[in-house]
């Protein structure tokens, strides 16, 4: 498992989880970097409704848990 943070800013998901051809790619990634300003530990995607971690949260855990989640900060 990765325990290392990626080199890129936990706003910027790697394209591999969340490319930039993604069905509501701004949209999903305003509701991230409004749920990490607030603090929050997610939020709902706007185009399914279900709960999405923060690569924040995420990273406060520590290390990755191979779950393939969409802002996971460890993935290079």
């Amino acid at each position: 498992m990765p325990d290392r943070l990626a080199s890129r800013t936990l706003d910027e998901p790697h394209p591999s989880r969340f490319g930039p051809g993604e069905p509501h790619h701004d949209e999903i990634l305003a509701a991230h970097r409004r749920a990490i300003a607030a603090g929050d530990d997610g939020y709902l995607d706007p185009a399914t409704g279900l709960f999405v971690f923060t690569a924040a949260y995420l990273t406060a855990r520590g290390t990755c848990c191979e779950s393939r989640c969409r802002h996971c900060p460890y993935v290079e």
